[in-house]
């Protein structure tokens, strides 16, 4: 049976976003059949990491009951499947968030993981959200205030009976005052399920003309290697070992360079 999980966060601007976009194609790369869902239908922003923003039809159509949900469903890198939210506002007057319970159940054995990108804080729209998954991931960022917030979004899972299952660290920077892994455990009650470092490389990513998640723009880069750690710790499957070539392989690999 598939597994629905909704990455949820108290406080906006944690990057959760971006982990549901490369945690999705990490799961993927590693063969496990993935479905992420945009279900912030007010602020849309996970089609822009996928170049898929002008979709013809997304979540609100499905929502407002003029698509079915295989319509609004996208193909992406190692066999990845996308459902993204709109960007019209006249859209998302009009849609019914809660039918989204039912929308995801009917799909759900036909993935390992369905990954829901679930809005900011603990509105309407991120209660429907969260209530269409089985599990939470909360994606905290190492202060204060996102752990305050991440742990009332904790609650109100529990209290409709969607059930916590760690916490992903997100921008670490290894600077003083930062809470620690441990701290985070003792604050959520949870195990972290791994911490993603404040990597350059993933700025860049949206800084280019075709923005892509950094495990697929740069799959050495130590995000996309931490992103890769925690999509094999919830699926239990090992990430490939990188190849290593002799010293043959070296020189043609600097000879490849120079011209």
């Amino acid at each position: 049976m598939g597994r629905t999980i909704a990455m949820a966060s108290g406080k906006g601007g944690v990057g959760k976003t971006t982990v549901t976009a490369n945690l999705g194609v990490a799961l993927a790369k590693l063969g496990q059949r993935t479905l992420v869902v945009d279900a912030d239908i007010a602020m849309a922003n996970l089609s822009l990491l996928f170049g898929i923003q002008s979709a013809p039809i997304t979540l609100h159509d499905v929502l407002m009951g003029e698509a079915e949900i295989y319509d609004a469903m996208y193909d992406g890198p190692f066999g990845l499947k996308i459902i993204p939210s709109g960007l019209s506002l006249t859209a998302y007057r009009k849609v019914e968030p809660q039918k989204m319970e039912g929308l995801l159940s009917r799909i759900k054995n036909e993935f390992d993981f369905i990954l829901v990108d679930v809005p900011a804080g603990i509105g309407d729209n991120a209660i429907a959200a969260l209530s269409s998954s089985g599990e939470t991931i909360l994606v905290v960022t190492p202060d204060p205030a996102s752990l305050a917030d991440a742990l009332k979004t904790k609650l109100m899972a529990e209290r409709i009976g969607v059930k916590p299952i760690g916490a992903i660290v997100n921008m670490v920077r290894g600077i003083k005052g930062e809470a620690s892994e441990e701290d985070i455990r003792h604050v959520l009650e949870l195990p972290v399920l791994g911490s993603i470092p404040d990597d350059i490389e993933v700025r860049k990513s949206f800084l280019m003309r075709k923005p892509k998640p950094v495990v697929l723009r740069n799959p050495n880069a130590k995000a996309s290697r931490a992103f890769m750690r925690i999509a094999a710790r919830l699926s239990g499957v090992a990430p490939p070992k990188p190849k290593r070539g002799g010293l043959i392989s070296f020189i043609k690999a600097l000879l490849h360079r120079k011209q």
